[in-house]
């Protein structure tokens, strides 16, 4: 298992499409009443960290943009594409019901979000997207926020414990928190 600095990582708030079970991977949604409510969570929780004067990351996707605007505040963010969600092809804009009946195989062989976006036909796929997420933790230099996505910070904190594709699509995906990954291991601030 490699080393990487302490990360804190923030996933994006609650978003129009999340509320109606809506597929978004690489497609935009804003933000919903509640998931300004969880960025506002988040800055609460933020604030001793930033005193740190860690280095801040964003996804280039909208609903992170808005998030980290909100969760940091005046820290600034420095905005990285291989930040974004995975890109799942012909499920994007889809609801869960309706990938459910159009893809019915790929649905019933894939009951967590990361294996069925990472299934997608014309997506992404996951050696792409961990290639990625790697590629990014191990360019981190020193102790750093990131704000990004759902299923990104399941593979990025599975990365950072050490631990299997299936053991990763297992992990939460909690929104309004915030998941340190540290010395291999991951605590949730709440």
């Amino acid at each position: 298992m490699s080393s990487f600095p302490t990360i804190w990582f923030l996933r994006h708030g609650q978003t129009e499409w999340n509320a109606e079970k809506r597929i978004q991977g690489q497609l935009e949604s804003r933000l919903s009443p509640l998931g300004k409510i969880h960025a506002g969570q988040q800055a609460e929780l933020i604030q001793p960290i930033l005193a740190q004067s860690p280095s801040c990351f964003a996804s280039p996707l909208g609903r992170a943009q808005e998030t980290a605007s909100i969760a940091l505040g005046q820290a600034g963010f420095v905005t990285d594409p291989r930040l974004a969600e995975a890109h799942a092809g012909d499920l994007q804009g889809l609801t869960l019901a309706e990938v459910a009946e159009t893809f019915p195989q790929i649905w019933a062989e894939n009951p967590k979000h990361l294996n069925l976006f990472c299934a997608a036909p014309n997506g992404e796929g996951y050696d792409s997207f961990h290639a990625r997420i790697l590629s990014f933790m191990q360019d981190l230099t020193g102790p750093s926020v990131v704000v990004a996505h759902g299923l990104l910070g399941q593979v990025m904190r599975g990365i950072a414990q050490g631990v299997s594709r299936q053991e990763m699509a297992e992990l939460s995906n909690e929104q309004g928190c915030i998941y340190v990954l540290e010395d291999g291991c991951e605590h949730l601030l709440k």
